[in-house]
């Protein structure tokens, strides 16, 4: 299956992906709890701005306005009828965008959790999951998505299900994992076994990573442990812009330009090959790193000591200190 990644990797070394999407709709005049996916039929003119405003500030690949566009997301807003129509305008939007610009512009199809936990922890089978992926990467495919971007993975039953998902549709895919709970992803997947979530499946991934999670030092740790796990492969990462803070009632994200262009330099040392930015991440913070990525020469694999240093302190445990703790545990519990 090929794909639009590699060949613009091997043509530039080092992928700068978009930033938020749902902070700079909120930026827009998107409601708190409004479905975002509404607006690629209500506002698209507002969506084909964030997706300008991001390759006017560097991006190589934009994400479509698509993250909750499963049936089981979509019923929240009464809209589950409507995954296709949804899905496709939401990538002829980004396509519009990507194809007007003076360089090629990869367009994601971004592909997240459903918000249903798959047997035997909840009520959907993982035949069920397929079904509801497939139905989503439809509608992109039929808008011009060229790849599946499955994001901020906590399961890895769900993770694989969206990746068969596009194998079925004729897509290639990626996917990332948050790492948010002690180093791990909700489900306990640690971030050196990324690797093997489509084991067995017909078609490997272009890439998988990390993205959202605490803030950017943590995913930076996660970073280490993927890239050591498999030096090899396309790692991305797609970090918080900083930690969010509440200020009255809306949430402010800490991060600087300047941390995030330290950010992407790190990640760059670390060995990733997209990298990008998640909640908080503006178009200034985007154009900031795609400065810091063009003029940075890779220098020596950092430590999580020189993460820490330069870009603040963990807001977890690492997953091998949640390892470690863990087994400690159950240690003490079987001598007890």
């Amino acid at each position: 299956m090929t794909n639009s990644i590699d060949a613009l990797i091997a043509e530039k070394g080092i992928l700068l992906a978009d930033g938020a999407t749902g902070t700079n709709l909120f930026n827009m005049g998107l409601a708190s709890g409004e479905a975002p996916e509404l607006w690629n039929e209500d506002a698209p003119e507002k969506i084909a701005a964030l997706h300008r405003n991001f390759v006017e500030a560097g991006a190589d690949i934009i994400l479509t306005n698509s993250f909750g566009g499963t049936r089981h997301r979509l019923k929240l807003h009464d809209a589950q009828d409507r995954v296709h129509e949804l899905n496709r305008k939401a990538a002829e939007i980004a396509r519009s965008v990507a194809d007007a610009a003076n360089r090629k512009v990869i367009v994601a199809g971004s592909v997240g959790p459903t918000g249903e936990l798959l047997q035997p922890l909840g009520a959907m089978t993982y035949d069920e999951a397929v079904a509801a992926f497939k139905e989503q990467i439809e509608g992109l495919k039929a808008g011009g998505a060229e790849i599946a971007w499955i994001e901020t993975m906590s399961a890895p039953d769900e993770a694989k299900a969206a990746a068969e998902a596009a194998i079925a549709v004729g897509l290639p895919y990626t996917y990332t994992f948050s790492f948010d709970t002690a180093g791990r992803s909700m489900m306990g997947l640690a971030p050196k076994h990324i690797h093997g979530v489509a084991d067995g499946l017909v078609e490997p991934a272009v890439a998988c990573g990390a993205n959202c999670g605490v803030g950017a030092s943590d995913i930076l740790a996660s970073l280490l442990d993927m890239t050591e796990a498999k030096p090899d492969a396309t790692i991305i990462v797609k970090g918080n812009c900083g930690i969010p803070e509440f200020r009255g009632t809306d949430i402010h994200y800490s991060g600087t330009p300047e941390l995030m262009s330290d950010y992407v330099r790190l990640a760059v040392d670390a060995g990733a090959k997209i990298i990008g930015g998640c909640c908080g991440t503006s178009f200034e913070h985007l154009a900031a790193m795609r400065k810091s990525l063009d003029a940075h020469q890779r220098q020596a694999r950092p430590t999580v000591a020189t993460i820490v240093e330069r870009i603040g302190p963990l807001r977890n445990k690492t997953a091998d200190q949640s390892g470690a703790a863990e087994g400690g545990e159950t240690r003490r519990r079987r001598r007890g």
